[in-house]
């Protein structure tokens, strides 16, 4: 990503002119706030000790008000908000009352749509029966809990201080609370894991009843205290084969009952599309979202930006009546083009063969000979195989180019 050139007003994102209308807009906020850095996160995030004041919270509740009001006055023409996600980070540190003031301020400067999805990401031990009910009362229509396992020993691998259990009581206190739409994050493939842990996991999903379920593949991100014991010996990398197996039991279960499928990584109820998470779709749909928040990443039609990633800095930025961008980027068509098919394959719906050049097709043909694609009427779409194989397929499609 390019750095971006500097203006009076700080780098300003080249947008004007590029609104459309027909697009549809969500809006990210990032709270990099965190109790205790899991060791393998390298998500934008900080613990009160790392950031060494207890005044963070209040600079980032200005700052966040003061990029609102930035792009209110940027996104014109004027579209309702159709999406909110509250990541992080731990939102649920903000408390019910903290949320509430972040969608608060959210509605203060931008038009959210009577139907929006407004989600918000949290850790089960920083919530409650109150908290979830003092959210649903500030509008909030979405939950996504941070379950990772239901294995004492792997939480404690991966850093997570929540308890085992935990997870699935937050679940069942969200949907006391009517809170329709409760997702559940799984890691798999966590050093030590066995067979059994993962079962005990997917049956305690299960048991929750959610409507949404996601489940990532461990990464070992370099910088992170998990890569440094794995660098060390402490600990084995994780195993391809082994995540290639953990993924098709993740899929066979939540299949069987009654969750498909609609992103690589996601499984939502079953004939409902309301359970599927409609803010991501507009990533995978590469529509448009403006990043509130420090290290928060943006896009309005071809344009990319990021902020400022420490909170001290992006909120003086702001103070100072400055841009909090850090740099921008200008996709090409060809860029564009990339991105569309290596985020349209990764979803059940698939890619149309018209966005595709005679090239392309033919690569197509490849991957439905190899069992990697499969051709549904005028699209094509991942196989069962071919999704443990998603980014080799992309990579394939696209030697044309």
């Amino acid at each position: 990503m390019s750095t971006a050139a500097e203006s009076p007003a700080g780098p300003v994102p080249p947008i004007a002119g590029r609104i459309d209308p027909d697009t549809e807009l969500g809006l990210y906020v990032h709270v990099p706030f965190c109790a205790t850095r899991c060791g393998y996160c390298d998500f934008n995030t900080y613990t009160a000790g790392e950031l060494g004041t207890d005044s963070a919270p209040e600079q980032w509740f200005a700052a966040i008000e003061r990029e609102l009001a930035l792009a209110a006055r940027m996104l014109t023409p004027r579209r309702p908000v159709r999406t909110v996600f509250v990541g992080g980070g731990t939102p649920s540190l903000l408390g019910a009352s903290g949320l509430r003031t972040v969608l608060d301020t959210v509605r203060r400067h931008l038009d959210l749509a009577s139907d929006a999805e407004i989600t918000t990401e949290s850790n089960p031990e920083s919530t409650s029966p109150a908290f979830f009910d003092g959210l649903r009362d500030a509008g909030f229509t979405r939950v996504s809990l941070g379950m990772q396992s239901a294995a004492p020993h792997v939480l404690a691998t991966l850093d997570r201080v929540h308890t085992p259990g935990r997870a699935v009581q937050a679940a069942t206190e969200a949907a006391a609370a009517g809170f329709d739409h409760v997702n559940l994050d799984l890691i798999y493939g966590t050093p030590g894991e066995t067979d059994a842990d993962l079962d005990a996991s997917l049956d305690a999903v299960l048991a929750a009843g959610v409507d949404h379920v996601s489940a990532y593949a461990l990464i070992v991100e370099d910088g992170t205290a998990l890569a440094r014991r794995v660098r060390r010996g402490e600990l084995p990398a994780p195993d391809d084969d082994v995540l290639a197996d953990r993924y098709e039991a993740i899929d066979a279960r939540l299949a069987a009952a009654g969750l498909p499928w609609y992103e690589v990584s996601n499984w939502a109820r079953g004939g409902d599309e309301s359970a599927q998470c409609r803010h991501n779709l507009g990533y995978w749909d590469s529509a448009d979202w403006w990043g509130v928040g420090p290290g928060a990443h943006s896009h309005v039609n071809g344009v990319r930006w990021s902020n400022l990633r420490h909170p001290a800095r992006y909120a003086t930025t702001l103070a100072a009546g400055s841009s909090p961008v850090a740099a921008i980027e200008e996709l090409t068509v060809d860029e564009q083009h990339t991105e569309r098919v290596m985020l349209a394959l990764r979803r059940r719906t698939g890619l149309a063969l018209d966005e595709l050049d005679d090239a392309e097709r033919a690569q197509v043909d490849q991957t439905a000979a190899a069992g990697l694609t499969v051709r549904r009427g005028d699209r094509v779409v991942l196989s069962n195989r071919g999704r443990l194989l998603a980014d080799a397929v992309v990579r394939q499609v696209l030697t044309a180019r």
